[in-house]
């Protein structure tokens, strides 16, 4: 691909500062600055990962505890011992080592309730801080995008002013054009509606030239 650009192309160094110096002429005192934004927010953390890593020995004991209490293996297998428990001393096949009303399977029963509930207790209050902290987590990410979305609108809001600014002034330039055009002499104008559409011919040419180059 050939992109060696045409002599008649290259445009000289007066020209491009004349054709800066115009356009800086005609869009004189629009503010062309954007409002700049930094991005210092802390980075997004995963709630699961930092949770994990606050675990002590204790509440990782009481997690396991209350997931295996809480679980139907569990209930099936203290099902099956309380059933033999109960039949054994029913029947009194070798010994009825608790006769009714199964004195020691209650107590037995209400020692298990006594230390299940602590460690069940002790998981929902580490699973309660981490539903809060994966609460303040979800309020800080909301706050960064709604910091985030006024920024953006704030660069759109001022996006559109500049567009208008310009469609303010170009038709300003249109309407002066205009107004000139219809103060010349009817040759004159015909003249330079040739010269424009030989112009215009000229840079269609230009461009198929390039593109077929390429």
């Amino acid at each position: 691909m050939d992109i060696t650009p045409d002599k008649e192309m290259v445009k000289p160094a007066h020209y491009a500062s004349a054709y800066s110096e115009g356009f800086m002429h005609k869009f004189g005192g629009i503010h062309f600055k954007f409002p700049t934004f930094k991005h210092d927010h802390p980075p997004v953390i995963d709630v699961n990962e930092v949770a994990d890593e606050r675990l002590t020995m204790g509440q990782r004991v009481a997690d396991t505890v209350a997931s295996t209490v809480g679980s139907w293996p569990f209930i099936i297998t203290q099902s099956i011992i309380l059933l033999c428990w109960l039949v054994l001393n029913s029947i009194a096949w070798i010994n009825r080592w608790d006769p009714y009303p199964f004195i020691l399977l209650n107590l037995a029963l209400s020692f298990q309730a006594a230390y299940a509930a602590p460690f069940v207790m002790m998981s929902q209050n580490r699973q309660a801080e981490k539903d809060r902290l994966t609460a303040q987590n979800d309020y800080t990410t909301d706050c960064k995008g709604e910091e985030e979305v006024r920024h953006i609108m704030e660069h759109l809001d001022h996006q559109d002013t500049l567009i208008l600014q310009i469609i303010q002034r170009l038709e300003a330039q249109h309407n002066d054009l205009l107004h000139r055009i219809s103060q010349l002499d009817p040759e004159q104008a015909k003249r330079l509606g040739i010269d424009v559409q030989q112009a215009s011919e000229n840079i269609i040419e230009t461009s198929e030239d390039v593109s077929g180059n390429s």
